[in-house]
C-alpha cells in the first residue's frame, strides 16, 4: 500500500485559533482543545507522520542509543490522530500516545486501525525486529502527580505542533517536564521547530517560535525566562545551566517535512534538533 499523500497542508484558521484561547487562562487550555476536536476542527493535523522525523531516525542512528533488554519507550505529548505514534511504532519503540482529548483518541485509534497496514508504518527492518506497541492514554502531559507518566519514563520524546501550542508563561512547564520524562540514561527529546518564522508578537495559537526559546527553556526546565516582543532574552539568563539541564545534541534542517515548513520552492525552513540530560 503506498504511503499517504502529505504534501497537502491545510492552513489553520489561526483567528479562530486566538479567539478561542484569548479568553481562557493556561490552565483551562485542555478543555478548550478538547471542544476543537468535538467539533471536527483540527487544522493542525497534517494528515500523516513527520517526513523530517523519519529521516532522522533513519539517517542519523548514532543519536539514538540503543537500549538493551527491553524495547525503547517513547511519548508524543499532543499527538491528536497519532500519526507519529504509528511512525515511532514502526521504528521499535513502545510508544505513548497523549492528548488531553478523548475525542481526538478516538479518532487515533481508529486511524490505527484503519492505516497501520501503510508503506510508511512498515516495519523499518534493519533498526527494529518488530513493531512496538502503541498506546492511547488520555491525560494531562503538565500533571505531575500522574502515576502513568513517572518521572525518567521515556527513552525518546517527540514534539511537533505541541510546544507552539502552549503560550509564553506556560513554556517553563512545557521544559521541566520534558526533563522530568526523559530518561537521563540515553534518552532524547527530539524537536520539530515550527512555525519559525511567526513572530511572538502575533500571537496564537499556534505562537511564533525562534530557535533561542528551546536553549532558553531547556537550559533551565521551570525557570521563568524574561520575553520580550520577538522571543526570550538570552543575555538575562545564568550563565550556567540548571542541574536538570538538557543540552542540544544536533540540529538539523529536513530535506523533506510538512508543507507549513516549507518556503515558496519548498526547501525547509523548519529545524529539528535532538536534546538530552
Amino acid at each position: 500500500m503506498a504511503s499517504p499523500d502529505l504534501s497537502a497542508d491545510p492552513a489553520p484558521e489561526v483567528g479562530r485559533l486566538q479567539a478561542t484561547f484569548q479568553a481562557h487562562p493556561f490552565s483551562a487550555h485542555g478543555a478548550q482543545w478538547d471542544q476543537l476536536w468535538k467539533e471536527s476542527y483540527s487544522p493542525w493535523d497534517r494528515g500523516g507522520p513527520s517526513l523530517a522525523l523519519n529521516d532522522l531516525l533513519e539517517q542519523h542512528p548514532r543519536l539514538f542509543p540503543s537500549i538493551t533488554g527491553r524495547k525503547p519507550r517513547a511519548l508524543v505529548p499532543g499527538c491528536g490522530r497519532g500519526h507519529d505514534v504509528l511512525l515511532l511504532s514502526a521504528f521499535g519503540y513502545d510508544v505513548t500516545g497523549l492528548d488531553v482529548s478523548e475525542t481526538s483518541l478516538k479518532e487515533a485509534a481508529e486511524n490505527e486501525r484503519a492505516n497501520s497496514g501503510q508503506d510508511i508504518y512498515a516495519v523499518r527492518e534493519g533498526i527494529a525486529a518488530e513493531k512496538g506497541k502503541v498506546t492511547w492514554m488520555a491525560a494531562d502531559f503538565f500533571d505531575s502527580e500522574n502515576p502513568s507518566l513517572k518521572p525518567a519514563s521515556f527513552d525518546l520524546i517527540y514534539d511537533y505542533t505541541f510546544f507552539c501550542a502552549v503560550p509564553p508563561e506556560g513554556r517553563p512547564k512545557w521544559a521541566k517536564r520534558m526533563s522530568e520524562l526523559l530518561n537521563p540514561d540515553g534518552g532524547r527529546l527530539v524537536c520539530l521547530e515550527w512555525p519559525l518564522r511567526k513572530p511572538l508578537s502575533s500571537g496564537g495559537p499556534p505562537w511564533g517560535l525562534v530557535a533561542e526559546a528551546y536553549v532558553a527553556h531547556l537550559s533551565h526546565p521551570g525557570e521563568d525566562i524574561a520575553y520580550n516582543e520577538t522571543g526570550p532574552v538570552m543575555e538575562s539568563l545564568p550563565t550556567a545551566p540548571s542541574p536538570t539541564a538538557l543540552r542540544q545534541l544536533a540540529r538539523i534542517k529536513p530535506t523533506r517535512t510538512f508543507k507549513a515548513g516549507t518556503d515558496e520552492s519548498g526547501e525547509a525552513f523548519d529545524f529539528i534538533s535532538v536534546w538530552s540530560h
